[in-house]
Protein backbone atom coordinates (compact mmCIF):
# COMPACT_ATOMS: atom_id res chain seq x y z
CA UNK A 1 0.00 0.00 0.00
CA UNK A 2 1.36 3.42 -0.74
CA UNK A 3 2.46 4.88 2.08
CA UNK A 4 1.21 8.95 0.92
CA UNK A 5 -2.53 7.93 1.47
CA UNK A 6 -4.90 10.96 1.16
CA UNK A 7 -4.64 13.89 2.05
CA UNK A 8 -1.84 14.07 -0.19
CA UNK A 9 1.01 15.76 2.24
CA UNK A 10 2.39 18.15 -0.80
CA UNK A 11 -1.33 19.96 -0.63
CA UNK A 12 -0.31 21.54 2.43
CA UNK A 13 2.29 23.42 1.03
CA UNK A 14 0.57 25.21 -1.84
CA UNK A 15 0.55 28.69 -2.39
CA UNK A 16 -2.89 30.59 -0.60
CA UNK A 17 -5.86 30.37 -3.60
CA UNK A 18 -4.01 26.62 -5.12
CA UNK A 19 -6.92 24.35 -5.32
CA UNK A 20 -6.11 20.77 -4.34
CA UNK A 21 -7.42 19.22 -7.52
CA UNK A 22 -9.36 20.58 -11.06
CA UNK A 23 -12.82 20.56 -12.07
CA UNK A 24 -14.45 18.52 -14.78
CA UNK A 25 -12.90 18.75 -17.95
CA UNK A 26 -15.03 19.35 -21.42
CA UNK A 27 -14.83 20.95 -24.98
CA UNK A 28 -11.09 20.35 -26.79
CA UNK A 29 -8.56 23.31 -27.32
CA UNK A 30 -10.34 24.71 -29.66
CA UNK A 31 -12.30 26.36 -26.82
CA UNK A 32 -8.53 28.19 -25.90
CA UNK A 33 -8.72 30.56 -28.38
CA UNK A 34 -12.33 31.07 -29.22
CA UNK A 35 -13.20 32.25 -25.53
CA UNK A 36 -10.38 34.00 -25.38
CA UNK A 37 -11.69 35.79 -28.65
CA UNK A 38 -15.64 35.86 -27.12
CA UNK A 39 -13.92 37.69 -23.77
CA UNK A 40 -11.43 39.99 -25.30
CA UNK A 41 -11.90 40.25 -29.22
CA UNK A 42 -9.22 43.06 -29.29
CA UNK A 43 -7.16 42.56 -26.72
CA UNK A 44 -3.26 41.40 -28.54
CA UNK A 45 -3.00 37.81 -28.89
CA UNK A 46 0.16 37.86 -30.51
CA UNK A 47 3.29 40.35 -30.96
CA UNK A 48 5.60 39.64 -33.91
CA UNK A 49 9.05 41.78 -34.14
CA UNK A 50 6.24 44.15 -33.07
CA UNK A 51 3.28 43.32 -35.32
CA UNK A 52 -0.27 42.65 -33.76
CA UNK A 53 -2.49 40.12 -33.75
CA UNK A 54 -5.80 40.88 -31.74
CA UNK A 55 -7.83 37.45 -30.79
CA UNK A 56 -10.80 38.67 -33.37
CA UNK A 57 -8.03 38.29 -35.85
CA UNK A 58 -6.64 35.18 -34.72
CA UNK A 59 -9.60 33.59 -34.53
CA UNK A 60 -10.90 34.57 -38.00
CA UNK A 61 -7.47 33.04 -39.33
CA UNK A 62 -7.84 29.90 -37.87
CA UNK A 63 -11.07 29.66 -39.17
CA UNK A 64 -9.51 30.60 -42.80
CA UNK A 65 -7.14 28.51 -42.64
CA UNK A 66 -8.86 25.10 -41.40
CA UNK A 67 -11.28 25.47 -44.36
CA UNK A 68 -7.34 25.80 -46.86
CA UNK A 69 -6.70 22.76 -45.12
CA UNK A 70 -9.99 20.89 -45.28
CA UNK A 71 -9.82 21.74 -49.01
CA UNK A 72 -6.34 20.21 -49.62
CA UNK A 73 -7.94 17.07 -48.51
CA UNK A 74 -7.16 16.89 -44.33
CA UNK A 75 -9.95 15.32 -42.41
CA UNK A 76 -10.69 14.33 -39.18
CA UNK A 77 -7.88 11.87 -37.36
CA UNK A 78 -5.06 12.76 -40.20
CA UNK A 79 -1.87 13.82 -38.88
CA UNK A 80 -0.72 16.73 -39.61
CA UNK A 81 3.19 17.77 -39.62
CA UNK A 82 3.97 21.04 -38.38
CA UNK A 83 8.01 22.22 -39.11
CA UNK A 84 7.82 25.89 -37.69
CA UNK A 85 9.52 27.99 -35.57
CA UNK A 86 8.11 30.30 -33.34
CA UNK A 87 5.93 32.37 -35.42
CA UNK A 88 1.86 33.44 -35.98
CA UNK A 89 1.32 31.21 -38.46
CA UNK A 90 2.38 28.44 -36.39
CA UNK A 91 -0.15 28.94 -33.96
CA UNK A 92 -2.44 29.79 -36.61
CA UNK A 93 -1.50 26.18 -38.29
CA UNK A 94 -1.75 24.48 -34.88
CA UNK A 95 -5.63 25.43 -33.81
CA UNK A 96 -6.77 24.89 -37.49
CA UNK A 97 -5.73 21.47 -38.00
CA UNK A 98 -7.34 20.61 -34.45
CA UNK A 99 -10.51 22.56 -35.91
CA UNK A 100 -10.98 19.95 -38.69
CA UNK A 101 -10.53 17.15 -35.96
CA UNK A 102 -7.12 16.27 -37.36
CA UNK A 103 -3.82 15.78 -35.54
CA UNK A 104 -0.90 17.96 -35.17
CA UNK A 105 3.03 16.11 -35.27
CA UNK A 106 5.53 18.88 -33.98
CA UNK A 107 8.65 18.95 -35.36
CA UNK A 108 11.81 20.29 -34.79
CA UNK A 109 12.70 22.52 -37.95
CA UNK A 110 16.81 22.54 -37.32
CA UNK A 111 16.28 18.51 -37.69
CA UNK A 112 18.78 17.02 -40.58
CA UNK A 113 17.09 15.42 -43.33
CA UNK A 114 17.62 12.35 -42.18
CA UNK A 115 15.85 12.55 -38.13
CA UNK A 116 12.79 14.28 -39.99
CA UNK A 117 12.42 11.25 -42.05
CA UNK A 118 12.82 9.04 -39.16
CA UNK A 119 9.89 10.59 -37.89
CA UNK A 120 7.69 11.10 -41.09
CA UNK A 121 7.92 6.87 -41.38
CA UNK A 122 6.71 6.71 -38.10
CA UNK A 123 3.75 8.80 -37.81
CA UNK A 124 2.48 8.70 -41.41
CA UNK A 125 1.21 12.21 -42.35
CA UNK A 126 0.67 13.29 -45.54
CA UNK A 127 -0.18 16.56 -45.44
CA UNK A 128 2.79 18.82 -43.73
CA UNK A 129 3.20 22.82 -43.30
CA UNK A 130 6.37 23.94 -43.20
CA UNK A 131 9.23 27.24 -42.90
CA UNK A 132 10.20 27.95 -46.43
CA UNK A 133 13.99 26.84 -45.14
CA UNK A 134 12.81 23.66 -44.70
CA UNK A 135 10.19 23.10 -47.55
CA UNK A 136 13.01 21.65 -50.24
CA UNK A 137 14.20 18.84 -47.62
CA UNK A 138 10.98 17.49 -47.29
CA UNK A 139 10.30 17.50 -51.29
CA UNK A 140 12.79 15.62 -51.30
CA UNK A 141 11.95 12.50 -49.14
CA UNK A 142 11.94 9.37 -50.74
CA UNK A 143 8.88 7.81 -52.60
CA UNK A 144 8.09 5.82 -49.73
CA UNK A 145 7.09 9.08 -47.62
CA UNK A 146 4.52 10.61 -49.65
CA UNK A 147 3.62 14.10 -48.65
CA UNK A 148 0.59 14.92 -50.56
CA UNK A 149 0.02 18.63 -49.19
CA UNK A 150 3.19 20.70 -48.35
CA UNK A 151 2.59 24.21 -47.75
CA UNK A 152 5.53 26.52 -47.28
CA UNK A 153 5.56 29.41 -44.55
CA UNK A 154 7.44 32.74 -45.44
CA UNK A 155 7.49 33.51 -41.53
CA UNK A 156 8.80 37.06 -43.00
CA UNK A 157 5.05 37.97 -44.14
CA UNK A 158 4.13 38.29 -40.59
CA UNK A 159 6.18 40.94 -39.56
CA UNK A 160 5.44 44.30 -39.87
CA UNK A 161 5.35 46.13 -43.25
CA UNK A 162 8.22 48.21 -43.30
CA UNK A 163 10.20 45.28 -41.73
CA UNK A 164 9.24 43.32 -44.63
CA UNK A 165 10.32 46.09 -47.09
CA UNK A 166 13.84 46.49 -45.09
CA UNK A 167 15.02 42.63 -45.85
CA UNK A 168 14.12 43.37 -49.19
CA UNK A 169 16.55 46.28 -49.76
CA UNK A 170 20.04 45.72 -51.41
CA UNK A 171 22.12 45.73 -48.20
CA UNK A 172 24.30 42.72 -47.07
CA UNK A 173 23.84 42.85 -43.28
CA UNK A 174 19.72 42.78 -44.17
CA UNK A 175 20.08 39.94 -47.12
CA UNK A 176 21.55 37.79 -44.53
CA UNK A 177 19.07 38.30 -41.89
CA UNK A 178 16.42 37.55 -44.87
CA UNK A 179 18.48 34.42 -45.24
CA UNK A 180 18.02 33.38 -41.98
CA UNK A 181 14.32 33.77 -41.75
CA UNK A 182 13.32 32.67 -45.06
CA UNK A 183 14.29 30.69 -48.43
CA UNK A 184 12.37 31.04 -51.99
CA UNK A 185 10.78 27.20 -52.92
CA UNK A 186 8.79 26.13 -55.77
CA UNK A 187 6.31 24.03 -56.42
CA UNK A 188 4.22 23.97 -53.09
CA UNK A 189 1.06 25.66 -51.88
CA UNK A 190 1.88 28.97 -50.08
CA UNK A 191 0.12 29.75 -46.74
CA UNK A 192 -1.57 32.84 -48.09
CA UNK A 193 -3.19 30.21 -50.46
CA UNK A 194 -4.55 28.60 -47.01
CA UNK A 195 -5.49 31.81 -45.66
CA UNK A 196 -7.58 32.78 -48.77
CA UNK A 197 -10.95 31.34 -48.01
CA UNK A 198 -13.97 31.85 -46.42
CA UNK A 199 -13.76 30.85 -42.81
CA UNK A 200 -15.53 26.90 -42.10
CA UNK A 201 -18.60 26.80 -41.59
CA UNK A 202 -19.62 27.13 -38.10
CA UNK A 203 -21.29 23.47 -38.52
CA UNK A 204 -18.04 21.57 -39.40
CA UNK A 205 -17.89 18.80 -36.96
CA UNK A 206 -15.61 19.32 -33.75
CA UNK A 207 -13.24 17.33 -31.89
CA UNK A 208 -14.06 15.51 -28.55
CA UNK A 209 -12.55 16.04 -25.32
CA UNK A 210 -11.11 12.22 -25.06
CA UNK A 211 -9.80 12.68 -29.03
CA UNK A 212 -6.00 12.46 -29.82
CA UNK A 213 -4.92 16.28 -30.72
CA UNK A 214 -1.13 15.69 -30.49
CA UNK A 215 1.72 13.51 -31.33
CA UNK A 216 4.50 14.55 -29.29
CA UNK A 217 8.15 13.16 -30.09
CA UNK A 218 10.55 12.13 -27.00
CA UNK A 219 13.71 10.68 -27.02
CA UNK A 220 13.23 7.07 -25.85
CA UNK A 221 16.58 5.06 -24.29
CA UNK A 222 16.69 2.79 -27.71
CA UNK A 223 17.01 6.05 -30.22
CA UNK A 224 13.84 5.21 -31.97
CA UNK A 225 11.35 8.29 -32.10
CA UNK A 226 8.54 7.60 -29.89
CA UNK A 227 5.07 10.13 -30.43
CA UNK A 228 3.44 10.37 -27.40
CA UNK A 229 -0.63 10.74 -27.65
CA UNK A 230 -1.93 13.49 -26.27
CA UNK A 231 -5.33 13.94 -26.07
CA UNK A 232 -7.86 16.95 -25.73
CA UNK A 233 -8.15 16.12 -22.50
CA UNK A 234 -4.79 16.09 -21.49
CA UNK A 235 -3.64 19.22 -23.03
CA UNK A 236 -6.49 21.04 -21.42
CA UNK A 237 -5.81 19.59 -18.11
CA UNK A 238 -2.37 20.95 -17.78
CA UNK A 239 -3.34 24.67 -18.96
CA UNK A 240 -6.25 24.14 -16.81
CA UNK A 241 -3.44 23.04 -13.87
CA UNK A 242 -1.06 26.04 -15.26
CA UNK A 243 -3.53 28.11 -14.49
CA UNK A 244 -4.51 26.88 -10.88
CA UNK A 245 -0.97 26.81 -10.19
CA UNK A 246 -0.40 31.34 -10.29
CA UNK A 247 -3.44 31.92 -9.28
CA UNK A 248 -2.00 35.58 -8.79
CA UNK A 249 -1.85 35.92 -12.78
CA UNK A 250 -5.34 37.18 -13.73
CA UNK A 251 -6.92 36.42 -17.06
CA UNK A 252 -7.17 38.95 -19.46
CA UNK A 253 -5.74 41.92 -17.57
CA UNK A 254 -2.51 42.71 -19.77
CA UNK A 255 -0.70 39.48 -19.24
CA UNK A 256 2.35 38.91 -21.16
CA UNK A 257 4.04 35.63 -22.67
CA UNK A 258 7.49 35.93 -23.86
CA UNK A 259 8.16 32.38 -26.21
CA UNK A 260 11.23 31.85 -26.36
CA UNK A 261 11.13 28.62 -25.76
CA UNK A 262 10.59 26.56 -28.74
CA UNK A 263 6.83 25.72 -29.64
CA UNK A 264 7.25 22.33 -30.88
CA UNK A 265 8.96 21.56 -27.70
CA UNK A 266 6.36 19.84 -25.21
CA UNK A 267 7.57 22.78 -22.29
CA UNK A 268 6.78 25.72 -24.77
CA UNK A 269 3.84 23.58 -26.12
CA UNK A 270 2.14 23.97 -23.07
CA UNK A 271 3.28 27.19 -21.53
CA UNK A 272 2.71 29.51 -25.12
CA UNK A 273 0.69 27.72 -27.50
CA UNK A 274 -2.01 26.58 -24.95
CA UNK A 275 -1.84 28.21 -21.58
CA UNK A 276 -1.14 31.31 -22.52
CA UNK A 277 -4.00 31.49 -25.38
CA UNK A 278 -5.98 30.31 -22.15
CA UNK A 279 -5.58 33.39 -20.15
CA UNK A 280 -5.66 35.98 -22.93
CA UNK A 281 -2.38 37.19 -22.74
CA UNK A 282 -0.15 38.56 -25.00
CA UNK A 283 2.12 36.37 -26.42
CA UNK A 284 5.21 38.04 -27.90
CA UNK A 285 6.93 35.05 -29.88
CA UNK A 286 11.15 35.02 -30.62
CA UNK A 287 11.35 32.38 -33.13
CA UNK A 288 14.88 32.01 -31.70
CA UNK A 289 16.64 33.11 -28.37
CA UNK A 290 18.36 36.35 -28.96
CA UNK A 291 18.75 38.06 -25.69
CA UNK A 292 19.27 41.40 -27.16
CA UNK A 293 15.76 41.13 -28.80
CA UNK A 294 14.43 40.11 -25.35
CA UNK A 295 15.63 42.71 -23.57
CA UNK A 296 14.34 45.12 -26.31
CA UNK A 297 10.93 44.12 -25.06
CA UNK A 298 11.23 43.91 -21.76
CA UNK A 299 12.23 47.63 -21.86
CA UNK A 300 8.90 48.36 -23.04
CA UNK A 301 6.97 45.62 -21.81
CA UNK A 302 7.81 42.89 -19.43
CA UNK A 303 7.11 39.50 -19.15
CA UNK A 304 4.48 38.47 -16.79
CA UNK A 305 5.30 35.00 -17.28
CA UNK A 306 8.42 34.34 -18.65
CA UNK A 307 8.95 30.05 -19.49
CA UNK A 308 12.60 29.66 -19.72
CA UNK A 309 15.47 27.56 -18.90
CA UNK A 310 18.29 27.92 -16.90
CA UNK A 311 21.24 29.09 -19.50
CA UNK A 312 18.65 31.59 -20.78
CA UNK A 313 18.00 33.06 -17.21
CA UNK A 314 21.86 33.37 -17.15
CA UNK A 315 22.65 34.87 -20.60
CA UNK A 316 19.64 37.65 -19.76
CA UNK A 317 21.03 38.62 -16.67
CA UNK A 318 24.56 38.80 -17.70
CA UNK A 319 23.33 41.06 -21.06
CA UNK A 320 21.16 43.19 -19.40
CA UNK A 321 23.69 44.30 -16.44
CA UNK A 322 26.54 44.50 -19.28
CA UNK A 323 23.65 46.86 -21.51
CA UNK A 324 22.30 48.66 -18.35
CA UNK A 325 19.19 47.46 -18.89
CA UNK A 326 16.50 46.64 -16.03
CA UNK A 327 14.71 43.04 -15.82
CA UNK A 328 12.40 45.02 -12.89
CA UNK A 329 8.46 44.23 -13.30
CA UNK A 330 9.43 40.84 -15.03
CA UNK A 331 6.74 38.02 -13.42
CA UNK A 332 7.37 34.97 -12.75
CA UNK A 333 10.33 32.83 -14.22
CA UNK A 334 9.22 29.02 -15.04
CA UNK A 335 12.35 26.76 -15.26
CA UNK A 336 12.16 23.73 -16.79
CA UNK A 337 13.37 21.25 -18.79
CA UNK A 338 16.86 20.72 -16.97
CA UNK A 339 17.75 21.34 -13.37
CA UNK A 340 17.79 24.75 -12.15
CA UNK A 341 20.77 25.71 -10.31
CA UNK A 342 20.33 27.02 -6.90
CA UNK A 343 22.07 30.09 -6.94
CA UNK A 344 20.84 31.90 -9.99
CA UNK A 345 17.44 32.10 -7.89
CA UNK A 346 19.03 34.91 -6.00
CA UNK A 347 20.23 36.59 -8.48
CA UNK A 348 17.34 36.69 -11.07
CA UNK A 349 14.63 37.38 -7.75
CA UNK A 350 17.14 40.32 -7.05
CA UNK A 351 17.34 41.69 -10.40
CA UNK A 352 13.59 41.30 -11.32
CA UNK A 353 11.41 41.18 -8.18
CA UNK A 354 9.57 38.74 -9.23
CA UNK A 355 10.18 34.58 -9.04
CA UNK A 356 12.02 32.18 -10.57
CA UNK A 357 10.71 28.64 -9.71
CA UNK A 358 11.81 25.23 -10.76
CA UNK A 359 9.51 22.64 -12.26
CA UNK A 360 9.33 19.54 -13.96
CA UNK A 361 7.77 17.35 -16.49
CA UNK A 362 7.97 14.96 -19.53
CA UNK A 363 6.44 14.98 -22.93
CA UNK A 364 4.08 12.00 -21.94
CA UNK A 365 2.55 14.14 -19.38
CA UNK A 366 1.60 17.46 -21.96
CA UNK A 367 4.72 18.08 -19.86
CA UNK A 368 4.31 19.26 -16.50
CA UNK A 369 3.75 17.10 -13.32
CA UNK A 370 5.46 19.47 -10.47
CA UNK A 371 6.44 22.89 -10.02
CA UNK A 372 7.56 24.78 -7.14
CA UNK A 373 5.00 27.47 -4.87
CA UNK A 374 5.03 31.03 -6.65
CA UNK A 375 5.52 31.98 -3.06
CA UNK A 376 8.20 32.16 -0.21
CA UNK A 377 7.98 28.85 0.82
CA UNK A 378 9.67 27.42 -2.32
CA UNK A 379 12.52 25.19 -2.30
CA UNK A 380 15.77 25.81 -4.35
CA UNK A 381 16.99 22.51 -5.53
CA UNK A 382 14.18 20.33 -5.73
CA UNK A 383 11.31 20.05 -8.52
CA UNK A 384 8.72 21.52 -6.24
CA UNK A 385 5.29 19.72 -5.55
CA UNK A 386 2.57 17.92 -7.55
CA UNK A 387 0.51 20.17 -9.27
CA UNK A 388 -3.37 20.08 -8.33
CA UNK A 389 -4.90 16.52 -9.88
CA UNK A 390 -1.70 15.59 -9.92
CA UNK A 391 -1.05 11.93 -7.82
CA UNK A 392 2.41 10.65 -7.25
CA UNK A 393 4.58 7.48 -5.64
CA UNK A 394 7.95 7.33 -4.80
CA UNK A 395 8.02 3.88 -5.11
CA UNK A 396 10.62 0.74 -4.45
CA UNK A 397 12.91 0.23 -7.20
CA UNK A 398 12.56 -3.46 -6.62
CA UNK A 399 9.12 -3.83 -6.46
CA UNK A 400 6.93 -1.09 -7.90
CA UNK A 401 4.26 -2.52 -5.60
CA UNK A 402 5.84 -0.99 -2.41
CA UNK A 403 6.09 2.81 -1.41
CA UNK A 404 9.82 3.94 -0.03
CA UNK A 405 9.95 5.81 3.38
CA UNK A 406 9.82 9.59 3.42
CA UNK A 407 13.18 10.96 2.38
CA UNK A 408 14.59 7.20 0.92
CA UNK A 409 15.11 7.42 -2.65
CA UNK A 410 12.41 5.75 -5.36
CA UNK A 411 11.28 5.56 -9.20
CA UNK A 412 8.96 8.33 -9.40
CA UNK A 413 5.57 6.89 -10.41
CA UNK A 414 2.86 9.44 -11.48
CA UNK A 415 -1.13 9.38 -12.63
CA UNK A 416 -3.33 12.34 -13.67
CA UNK A 417 -5.21 13.92 -16.20
CA UNK A 418 -2.46 15.18 -17.99
CA UNK A 419 -0.57 11.71 -18.39
CA UNK A 420 -0.82 10.27 -21.91
CA UNK A 421 -2.58 6.91 -22.78
CA UNK A 422 0.49 5.49 -25.13
CA UNK A 423 2.91 5.92 -27.69
CA UNK A 424 1.25 6.49 -31.07
CA UNK A 425 1.50 2.85 -32.84
CA UNK A 426 3.31 1.15 -30.27
CA UNK A 427 1.41 -0.88 -27.93
CA UNK A 428 4.80 -3.07 -26.31
CA UNK A 429 6.86 0.38 -25.47
CA UNK A 430 3.37 1.83 -24.24
CA UNK A 431 2.88 -1.41 -21.46
CA UNK A 432 6.97 -1.06 -20.53
CA UNK A 433 6.08 2.91 -19.35
CA UNK A 434 3.23 1.42 -17.10
CA UNK A 435 2.62 -0.66 -13.63
CA UNK A 436 -0.79 -0.67 -12.38
CA UNK A 437 -2.11 2.41 -13.96
CA UNK A 438 0.94 4.70 -13.17
CA UNK A 439 3.50 5.94 -14.89
CA UNK A 440 7.00 5.06 -14.56
CA UNK A 441 9.18 8.44 -15.12
CA UNK A 442 12.44 6.59 -14.94
CA UNK A 443 13.57 9.11 -12.32
CA UNK A 444 15.01 8.54 -8.99
CA UNK A 445 13.49 10.21 -6.54
CA UNK A 446 13.12 11.70 -3.17
CA UNK A 447 10.03 13.21 -0.90
CA UNK A 448 10.69 15.33 1.69
CA UNK A 449 7.56 14.87 4.52
CA UNK A 450 6.25 18.63 3.04
CA UNK A 451 6.01 16.71 -0.28
CA UNK A 452 8.71 18.67 -2.22
CA UNK A 453 10.82 16.15 -4.45
CA UNK A 454 14.11 16.13 -5.46
CA UNK A 455 15.54 14.16 -8.68
CA UNK A 456 18.49 12.29 -6.94
CA UNK A 457 19.39 9.83 -10.42
CA UNK A 458 18.04 8.57 -13.48
CA UNK A 459 16.83 5.22 -14.72
CA UNK A 460 16.57 5.97 -18.24
CA UNK A 461 19.65 7.04 -19.48
CA UNK A 462 18.99 10.15 -21.07
CA UNK A 463 21.00 13.43 -21.94
CA UNK A 464 19.44 16.66 -21.18
CA UNK A 465 21.43 19.48 -22.26
CA UNK A 466 19.92 22.77 -22.74
CA UNK A 467 16.34 21.72 -22.10
CA UNK A 468 16.43 18.83 -25.18
CA UNK A 469 16.78 15.49 -24.70
CA UNK A 470 19.30 13.36 -26.13
CA UNK A 471 19.48 9.65 -26.20
CA UNK A 472 22.69 8.33 -25.97
CA UNK A 473 21.90 5.03 -28.49
CA UNK A 474 21.21 7.55 -31.52
CA UNK A 475 24.53 9.55 -31.18
CA UNK A 476 26.13 6.23 -30.68
CA UNK A 477 24.86 5.11 -33.97
CA UNK A 478 25.75 7.97 -35.61
CA UNK A 479 29.12 7.74 -34.51
CA UNK A 480 30.03 3.87 -35.26
CA UNK A 481 29.26 4.82 -39.19
CA UNK A 482 32.51 6.76 -39.09
CA UNK A 483 35.07 4.66 -41.00
CA UNK A 484 37.54 5.84 -38.05
CA UNK A 485 35.45 4.58 -34.78
CA UNK A 486 35.21 0.65 -34.24
CA UNK A 487 32.76 1.87 -30.95
CA UNK A 488 31.43 4.27 -28.92
CA UNK A 489 29.97 5.15 -26.05
CA UNK A 490 27.60 8.53 -25.06
CA UNK A 491 27.04 10.16 -21.65
CA UNK A 492 26.38 13.59 -20.13
CA UNK A 493 28.95 15.05 -18.22
CA UNK A 494 27.41 17.55 -16.05
CA UNK A 495 27.69 21.47 -17.29
CA UNK A 496 27.89 24.55 -15.86
CA UNK A 497 25.72 26.67 -18.68
CA UNK A 498 23.25 23.57 -20.62
CA UNK A 499 22.58 20.92 -18.01
CA UNK A 500 24.59 18.14 -19.15
CA UNK A 501 27.36 17.94 -22.17
CA UNK A 502 26.63 15.55 -24.55
CA UNK A 503 30.68 13.79 -24.59
CA UNK A 504 31.59 10.66 -25.98
CA UNK A 505 34.21 7.92 -25.30
CA UNK A 506 35.65 6.30 -28.57
CA UNK A 507 37.52 3.19 -29.79
CA UNK A 508 39.65 4.08 -32.57
CA UNK A 509 40.54 1.62 -35.62
CA UNK A 510 43.89 0.19 -35.03
CA UNK A 511 46.55 2.86 -35.97
CA UNK A 512 44.16 5.56 -36.69
CA UNK A 513 44.38 8.33 -34.30
CA UNK A 514 41.33 10.57 -33.61
CA UNK A 515 40.63 13.78 -35.62
CA UNK A 516 38.30 15.60 -33.35
CA UNK A 517 36.97 17.83 -35.28
CA UNK A 518 36.46 16.05 -38.51
CA UNK A 519 34.54 13.40 -36.40
CA UNK A 520 32.09 16.39 -34.94
CA UNK A 521 31.38 17.42 -38.50
CA UNK A 522 30.52 13.66 -39.40
CA UNK A 523 27.81 13.58 -36.98
CA UNK A 524 26.60 16.69 -37.67
CA UNK A 525 25.75 15.86 -40.92
CA UNK A 526 23.81 13.16 -39.03
CA UNK A 527 22.30 14.75 -36.13
CA UNK A 528 20.97 18.48 -35.18
CA UNK A 529 23.75 20.34 -33.56
CA UNK A 530 22.93 20.08 -29.88
CA UNK A 531 23.25 15.96 -30.28
CA UNK A 532 26.53 16.38 -31.35
CA UNK A 533 29.20 15.57 -28.72
CA UNK A 534 31.37 18.66 -27.59
CA UNK A 535 34.35 16.31 -26.20
CA UNK A 536 35.75 13.23 -27.31
CA UNK A 537 37.97 10.47 -25.27
CA UNK A 538 40.10 7.65 -27.06
CA UNK A 539 39.96 4.85 -24.97
CA UNK A 540 41.21 1.02 -25.50
CA UNK A 541 37.87 -0.88 -24.48
CA UNK A 542 34.33 0.25 -23.52
CA UNK A 543 33.49 -1.61 -20.01
CA UNK A 544 30.91 -4.32 -20.83
CA UNK A 545 28.49 -6.50 -18.98
CA UNK A 546 28.64 -10.42 -18.74
CA UNK A 547 26.30 -9.95 -22.17
CA UNK A 548 28.17 -7.27 -23.51
CA UNK A 549 26.29 -4.07 -22.93
CA UNK A 550 28.44 -1.35 -22.79
CA UNK A 551 27.41 -0.04 -18.95
CA UNK A 552 27.13 3.88 -19.46
CA UNK A 553 27.37 4.46 -16.31
CA UNK A 554 30.95 3.37 -15.67
CA UNK A 555 32.14 5.16 -18.71
CA UNK A 556 30.38 7.99 -17.03
CA UNK A 557 32.18 7.93 -14.00
CA UNK A 558 35.38 7.06 -15.54
CA UNK A 559 35.05 10.69 -17.56
CA UNK A 560 33.93 12.38 -14.43
CA UNK A 561 37.09 11.22 -12.35
CA UNK A 562 39.81 11.91 -15.63
CA UNK A 563 38.43 15.43 -16.23
CA UNK A 564 38.53 16.72 -12.36
CA UNK A 565 41.21 18.64 -12.79
CA UNK A 566 40.64 20.63 -16.42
Amino acid sequence: MPIFDPPRPWTSSYAPGVPSDLGEINGSLLDIVEASARDYPDAVALEFFGQETTYRQLQESIERAAAGLHQCGVRAGDPVAIILPNCPQHIIAFYAVLRLGAVVVEHNPLYTPRELRKQFSDHGATHAIVWSKVAPTVQEFPADLTVNTLISVDITHAMPALMRIALRLPVPSLRAKRAQLTSPVHGVLKWEQILAHEPIASSHPRPGVSELAIIQYTSGTTGDPKGASLTHRNLLANAMQAGAWIPEVQRGAGTVFYAVLPMFHAYGLTLCLTFAMSMAARLVLFPKFDPDMVLDVTRKRPATVLPLVPPIAERLLIRARERGISLAGTGIGVSGAMALDAKLVEPWEAATGGYLVEGYGLSECSPVLMVNPVAPNRVAGSIGLPIPGTEVRVADQDDLNRDVAVGAPGELLVRGPQVFSGYYGRPEATAAVFHDGWFRTGDVVTMDEKGFLRVVDRIKELIITGGFNVSPTEVEIALRQHPAIADAAVVGLPSGHSGEEVVAAVVMDAGVELDEQDVRDFVRGILTPYKVPRRLFVTDELPTSMIGKVLRRQVREQLIESTKDQ
